[in-house]
């Protein structure tokens, strides 16, 4: 099936749900057993059937074989939130005494999880530079059990060679770990560029409608999916029955919204670029970018979420081009239906080089609304920064 049929069908079963089009959501903790062989035999396959409310039902199973479905792995895990699919997976992966190689440009909860969390534990993190590509190997130590990409990098969007540090990785005896949230399956494949772990904060794309917390791991062979699904089990973390269910919704429309969120979010960041205020914009599908020619060979598509810098300006001018924004809202999270902005000017963290931006630097998610309401809305702000710069 191509993609936009497999979204729609992928993890419904309708004849199992007396004809009903969506799976019903279960709000199931205890499973009973009909007799106490029956019990004996679940308690050797665990994961196999519905066997306890945390180890997933039909509604969380649906959601995992759809997500699987149009990433093209062995088995995916649907776990409370993007962070929680992580950590998850990283516990998984590692142990004390090993090493992980972090790509510097990662989502910032998960750089901080690598300081705090893997370093009480005797795990060592050592981050890389995101352009790195095939001399990754340089780093690569007989310890290194896990390489860790995320591409575009958070707030500064580098587009990273994942196939050829997938396969230095590979030669090193590590498995290479992806965070897949920007592109969704949709526009990037993990497992035909050599990803054995793919993650999604699925509270952005896949929900879609910024009302649930979800993250997805997705792994490539059942030896990697039992191993991780064993330790997210053991910690305690799975996705609620409504979460689930929510995800799923999201997903069925995901393909019609993505292909808006891209051509918004390029209409968007061409306008940017003409601006006289901005000093660069960084979206990976505009052909100036330094990213462009990986995204064009890797990717088959984009999302509206995109970074500008602007020219020198006071504080107080950024203010007032934000808070009198009426389309945008001020947010922390992305992948919904609303548009948001956030500054970001302060939170790009780099341990390979110092970051250098000129002037202050923002973060958008292009939403659903008509581009034209947005680029008026952002003109207008760009009025008020003029008259407080």
């Amino acid at each position: 099936m191509k993609k936009n049929t497999t979204i729609v069908h992928a993890g419904r079963h309708p004849q199992q749900q007396m004809g009903a089009v969506n799976p019903p959501v279960y709000h199931a903790s205890t499973i009973t057993y009909p007799t106490i062989e029956a019990m004996k035999a679940g308690e050797k396959k665990p994961f196999d059937g519905v066997r306890y409310g945390r180890f997933g039902t039909p509604t969380s199973f649906a959601l995992e074989e759809a997500v699987c479905a149009l990433e093209g792995g062995f088995r995916s895990i649907s776990t409370a939130s993007g962070l929680a699919a992580i950590t998850g997976s990283l516990t998984a992966l590692l142990k004390t005494g090993d090493h992980v190689l972090m790509v510097d440009t990662v989502y910032y909860p998960t750089r901080r999880f690598c300081q705090e969390q893997l370093k009480r534990w005797g795990i060592e993190t050592t981050f890389y530079d995101p352009l790195i590509g095939a001399d990754i190997s340089r780093l690569m130590r007989p310890e290194t059990k896990v390489v860790f990409v995320e591409s575009p990098g958070s707030l500064t969007f580098e587009v990273q060679d994942v196939p050829a540090i997938a396969a230095a990785a590979h030669a090193g005896g590590a498995l290479v770990v992806m965070d897949n949230t920007w592109a969704t399956p949709l526009f990037f494949h993990p497992f035909e560029k050599g990803v054995d772990v793919s993650l999604h904060a699925a509270t952005k794309f896949i929900v879609g409608h910024s009302d649930a917390m979800l993250g997805i791991i997705t792994c490539a062979t059942e030896e990697l999916w039992h191993k991780v699904k064993s330790s997210v089990a053991l910690s305690g973390v799975c996705a609620g029955a409504d979460e689930a269910y929510l995800g799923l919704r999201g997903l069925r429309t995901l393909a019609v919204r993505m292909r808006q969120h891209q051509d918004s979010g390029i209409t968007l960041a061409n306008w940017l670029g003409q601006r006289p205020e901005v000093a660069k914009v960084w979206h990976p599908a505009l052909p100036d970018d330094t990213g462009h020619a990986l995204w064009r060979r890797d990717f088959s598509g984009a999302c509206g979420l995109f970074g500008f810098e602007l020219t020198p300006c006071p504080e107080p001018a950024v203010s007032a081009f934000l808070n009198g924004l009426e389309h945008f809202g001020l947010g922390y999270s992305w992948g919904g239906f609303e548009s948001l902005i956030i500054p970001t000017t302060g939170s790009i963290s780099r341990t390979v080089r110092p970051w250098n931006a000129v002037g202050p630097t923002l973060r958008i998610h292009t939403g659903l609304e008509d581009p034209d309401d947005l680029i008026a809305d952002l003109a207008a702000g760009f009025e008020r920064l003029g008259h407080r710069s």
